[in-house]
């Protein structure tokens, strides 16, 4: 008697071929695609997941130890270089802009405040308008924080300000401001040597080139280049980094973009703007079976439909 192939070991056996290709070409198991893929953030998780990353963030920063002699050496080292280069210009900035009271003290709260608000608004704008982009910057924002602690650490800087060879004017202390986290007051919470790299540069840049990506609005985008370009301005005049630390936050910067591309494998901005839940997720997968016979993708389409 002749043996007869089973209908529905037929029916299954493309499917099943199938969702074996799908996951070689995908190069991973289905869970790690599935963690790779863009998803809907939920507001609870965010909220937590920002609050506790900022506060181990300041706590590793401010545990380095504060290497005083070897943070002045690299102080005067880098303030030597930029002479040799002709781009010293940190000290005639710092100096014209404290003889403009107004000036200064407007940049001195810019420097202590925006630096928090502006990126915390652009990720509720995330959150709110680019859902399944989401996801992608900010984890290029937390990347270009946490490769900004080895930089902390393994190269301890002084800033401008607390040079002895410089003659930088400290602005929050002349002016008698509420400002830099390491001035006055404060000095004592924060880590006073922790200058390279200039996380207000890599923030700021990763604000504007985010917003300058996604914002429909032409007023918006340019707002999103004046951002990290006066937030530059900011740092040199108030003392606090040297042009080169914002070079090392620009290249901390890469670094996340980069790390955010290796995972999801595209840039934030052209993942899609929104994502489906995931129930609705589920059944579109279900629907979108396109090597399954006509049997199975009705099954299917029955099922998501929510009919047995």
């Amino acid at each position: 008697m002749e043996a007869t192939a089973s209908p529905i070991v037929d029916e299954a056996a493309p499917a099943a071929n199938a969702k074996r290709n799908t996951g070689r070409r995908n190069g991973g198991p289905a869970r790690l695609r599935s963690l790779r893929s863009p998803r809907r953030p939920r507001i609870w998780f965010e909220v937590l997941l920002v609050a506790a990353s900022y506060w181990v963030y300041s706590l590793v920063r401010n545990a380095v130890p504060e290497q005083r002699t070897a943070a002045l050496r690299n102080a005067d080292w880098i303030w030597s270089a930029e002479r040799y280069l002709g781009i010293a210009v940190e000290q005639t900035v710092n100096h014209a802009v404290n003889s403009m009271t107004w000036l200064i003290v407007s940049m001195n709260y810019y420097y202590a405040t925006l630096h928090f608000v502006v990126t915390v608004c652009v990720l509720v704008w995330l959150f709110r308008c680019h859902p399944g982009r989401y996801a992608a910057a900010r984890l290029a924002l937390f990347a270009t924080t946490g490769v900004a602690l080895l930089g902390y650490y393994l190269y301890p800087l002084a800033p401008p300000r607390l040079m002895t060879s410089g003659h930088f004017i400290d602005t929050v202390l002349v002016h008698h401001t509420w400002g830099s986290m390491a001035s006055g007051n404060f000095k004592n919470m924060s880590n006073q040597y922790a200058a390279m790299p200039s996380m207000h540069i890599g923030w700021s840049l990763w604000c504007g080139l985010t917003v300058f990506a996604l914002a429909s609005a032409p007023w918006a985008r340019v707002l999103a280049l004046l951002y990290p370009t006066l937030t530059l301005v900011v740092i040199v005049s108030t003392a606090n980094h040297f042009w080169l630390d914002a070079l090392g936050g620009m290249a901390c910067l890469t670094f996340g973009y980069a790390v955010s591309y290796a995972w999801y494998g595209s840039l934030p901005h052209h993942l899609p703007k929104r994502v489906p839940l995931p129930g609705a997720r589920t059944r579109l997968a279900c629907l979108s079976t396109a090597d399954a016979p006509v049997g199975t993708r009705r099954e299917a389409a029955d099922a998501a439909a929510g009919r047995r």
